[in-house]
């Protein structure tokens, strides 16, 4: 009996991981508004010195000159953040934290911002070629549902998040299939086609451990493909058709045996007719020709007796 279960251990990864913290900002409606009110500032000042002796015209320069790249800074500093996408401030190399909140923001204007998008994404794995448990080749693809959860993980602990949690789904997928037979054989036994619950319940734990390194969430995942490979399709199919024709066959003995028993059963209960053992044998079989025939059977009328 298969007892194989799939692994939800992910890669290793460094114990010093960067995680999500949030970052120092102010309102940016006030700052832009400080922003233009300094850069009309540094314009009146200039006016004003162009009318200024030499002397006091170099120092009106320098004072424009400040508030000029004052004003610049405060309107540098400016970052939109729109729903669903986070940014990730990075200063000089450095994490400094993540901003969330939708809406004009201001942060350091020497600050670098990384857009990461926190929305629901679907995902489909590419249609792997697999040998199941039992060592039949299956094709098999699954949709993955997933969100970014901590947005300084996805961006500094992998290389490119999408592609890991491409990379990392059709791994977990493979290692599904391989783990498990294609249909079950044993009583007890998991398959990929009979237990869908439980098989998609573990491959959503497997790759959401794959994934964690990255800030990844993964909300659900389903098999959308799961058939054989086509050189073994029309074998297992004439499989599964003979193993359908068995059970149907055993369903129907199993249901004549009783329709004879209960007959039987009425007959002598309320004494219709009395049968000794080699009559009872002849019923039983004339009744179980007819049940389990497959076509309509011809009455034949005994005239004599069982004995003639």
């Amino acid at each position: 009996m298969v007892t194989q279960t799939a692994a939800a251990a992910g890669p290793d990864v460094p114990d010093q991981r960067v995680t999500e913290r949030e970052a120092r900002f102010l309102p940016g409606l006030r700052m832009l508004v400080a922003g233009i009110v300094l850069i009309l500032a540094g314009v009146a000042v200039a006016v004003v010195a162009g009318r200024q002796s030499h002397g006091a015209a170099v120092a009106l320069v320098v004072l424009c000159v400040l508030i000029f790249i004052a004003g610049a800074l405060a309107l540098a500093g400016l970052t939109s953040v729109v729903p669903g996408q986070a940014r990730v401030v990075q200063l000089f190399g450095r994490y400094r934290g993540t901003i969330r909140d939708s809406g004009l923001q201001w942060v350091n204007p020497f600050t670098r911002r990384i857009a990461v998008s926190t929305r629901i994404r679907n995902q489909e794995s590419a249609q792997a070629k697999v040998n199941d448990a039992d060592g039949n080749p299956i094709e098999i693809a699954a949709v993955v549902v997933w969100q970014v959860q901590d947005t300084a993980s996805a961006t500094y602990s992998v290389d490119d998040y999408t592609q890991f949690v491409t990379i990392q789904t059709e791994t977990a997928v493979r290692h599904i299939a391989s783990s498990y037979p294609y249909t079950s054989r044993r009583e007890g036994e998991l398959s990929l086609r009979d237990n869908a619950d439980e098989i998609t319940g573990k491959l959503s734990a497997e790759i959401a451990a794959r994934v964690a390194p990255a800030g990844v969430r993964i909300i659900e995942s389903r098999l959308t493909r799961l058939s054989y490979a086509a050189e073994i399709a029309q074998a297992m199919l004439r499989q599964q058709q003979a193993s359908a024709v068995v059970g149907a066959r055993r369903t129907i003995v199993e249901g004549a045996v009783g329709m004879v028993q209960l007959a039987l059963q009425r007959l002598q209960d309320e004494s219709v007719v009395d049968l000794d053992e080699e009559r009872k044998a002849s019923m039983v079989s004339n009744l179980l020709v007819v049940l389990c025939s497959e076509q309509a059977t011809q009455p034949v009328v005994n005239t004599g007796t069982l004995y003639q």
